[in-house]
């Protein structure tokens, strides 16, 4: 990995992608929460229609994703992570905003997510306009049996 960011290219992903996935899941998703999805969680959705995945890479190297799926005109981000050695340079705001131009391209009107409560990702999603709009008391459940909550966002697109 080189010190200075040079280029973000986004490109659409696929399954054989998984590894990459995986390892970013892994490096970005802290166990204590239980955010990561499995290996055939992430195939088995992303078989279905209307998901997509985006790679985010840098100089070649997969820095992060983004997997989203659309149905009729709403759309969720499923996922998005960043690698630890990536974040602070721009990564997850230039994957969020080509997922945003992704719902879009797909005539989607509005854009949901869900993330963990405390999430410092929150500050990136209200900086592009996501606003809260719901709760999940103790969705999420980490890796000691402990509870986390969620909150849901939403962007009109």
């Amino acid at each position: 990995m080189s010190t200075s960011l040079r280029m973000i290219d986004l490109v659409a992903g696929s399954a054989a992608d998984i590894a990459a996935v995986e390892t970013v899941m892994t490096e970005a998703f802290d166990p204590r929460f239980g955010e990561a999805w499995t290996r055939s969680q992430c195939l088995g959705i992303m078989g279905m229609p209307g998901v997509w995945l985006t790679l985010a890479r840098v100089d070649g190297e997969v820095a992060a994703f983004a997997l989203s799926r659309a149905i009729l005109d709403e759309a969720e981000l499923l996922l998005i992570a960043v690698r630890p050695a990536f974040r602070r340079r721009g990564i997850g705001a230039a994957l969020l905003r080509g997922v945003i131009a992704d719902a879009r391209a797909r005539n989607v009107t509005q854009l949901h997510l869900e993330v963990r409560a405390g999430n410092e990702a929150v500050a990136l999603y209200t900086a592009h306009g996501f606003a809260k709009v719901g709760e999940r008391r103790a969705y999420y459940r980490g890796r000691t049996g402990q509870s986390f909550d969620a909150h849901s966002y939403a962007v009109t697109l």
